[in-house]
């Protein structure tokens, strides 16, 4: 879009934002949204400067774009040089997919740090065997070739490698381990009840759309707050947090997602999960001016994936820009000093 026909474009659409504020019952919120998203909503890395309509209405533009009409969507974030929080269906239980990874690192971690395993440990991969869905309670598996911790979390993490997560999630004792980890940092509505093989094998069991599972599952509360411990240090050492974050900076997998339209100066650490009829997202966006933006998107239905994707991507501008304007308001503010603004 060239530079004059954008600025007559977004002229326009903010003279119709006014009149539909101006009138209450033209107030539309789907004829808002569908305005919003026909004019920038496929503009990779490149939407105009939301200021004008962000100044008062963050709340509403993360609710409009986070609509329910097409399949849940669950939000939360923590701009976490304020603590402001943004949240939409943030206490409901959503599939977890393979964001639990980041869960299971950790508790990994957490076992080097006790001295019962090195990042040198070797395992060998958990590759699936072919079974019927919902032939057993757990799906058969084969140990593959064995690899170190090290590389494990980074296949993981970086590639959602699911034989590298059975492998690590093995070691440390199993789903129940995991939970308790994390439930001993003080998070609650999380829950890994089975490993990857058998989660995969046995997936469609259910529409998340329409029901919710209680297995495998967390609230974006509660991923969001299992991000914001790791950065802050609460949970593991500077160099367990190293590891993990590191890794979840080299994700190569949802680039449709989290760092779709966030700009470029910006830096996202992150980990995506996928199943059927749901797609997610978690992770860490480190914004120019120090700040740092904790943020869990999951998201059902919407029709197809590449639906799932986009709306995951104008949520986390939308959340990038709102948490923007917030901060603008606030010039005095010493962003680059503010606590747990900086985390490496």
């Amino acid at each position: 879009m060239t530079r004059p026909r954008f600025l007559a474009v977004f002229t326009g659409l903010l003279a119709s934002f006014a009149a539909m504020a101006s009138s209450p019952a033209a107030a539309n919120a789907d004829e808002i949204q569908e305005s919003f998203e026909a004019t920038f909503g496929t503009e990779v890395r490149q939407p105009p400067s939301f200021e004008a309509l962000y100044a008062g209405h963050f709340e509403q533009r993360i609710r409009e774009l986070a609509n329910p009409a097409e399949g849940r969507i669950g939000v939360a974030a923590i701009d976490l040089a304020t603590g402001e929080e943004i949240m939409v269906l943030g206490d409901q239980l959503f599939p977890m997919a393979s964001t639990s990874k980041v869960a299971v690192a950790a508790t990994y971690m957490s076992m080097v740090e006790q001295g019962r395993f090195s990042l040198t440990s070797e395992f060998p991969l958990m590759l699936p065997v072919r079974s019927a869905k919902y032939s057993s309670p757990k799906a058969p598996v084969r140990a593959g070739q064995t690899m170190q911790a090290i590389d494990l979390i980074e296949i993981m993490i970086t590639r959602s490698s699911n034989p590298a997560t059975d492998a690590l999630l093995a070691a440390v004792g199993g789903p129940d381990v995991v939970n308790n980890w994390v439930r001993r940092q003080g998070i609650g509505e999380f829950s890994i009840n089975r490993d990857i093989a058998t989660l995969v094998r046995d997936d469609g069991e259910y529409n998340p759309v329409t029901h919710i599972d209680s297995r495998d599952a967390a609230t974006p509360r509660a991923m969001v707050r299992l991000l914001a411990g790791l950065y802050r240090g609460e949970f593991l050492s500077d160099e367990s947090r190293r590891v993990i974050l590191g890794a979840m900076s080299r994700t190569v997998t949802g680039k449709n997602r989290i760092p779709a339209y966030i700009p470029l100066e910006a830096r996202v650490s992150h980990k995506t999960g996928s199943l059927f009829n749901t797609s997610s997202d978690i992770g860490l966006i480190e914004c120019p001016d120090g700040r740092v933006i904790a943020v869990a998107i999951y998201v059902t239905g919407q029709g197809t994936k590449l639906a799932r994707q986009d709306r995951i991507a104008a949520i986390a501008r939308a959340l990038y820009d709102g948490f923007a304007v917030r901060a603008q308001q606030n010039p005095t503010r010493n962003w680059a000093n503010a606590p747990y603004a900086t985390g490496g």
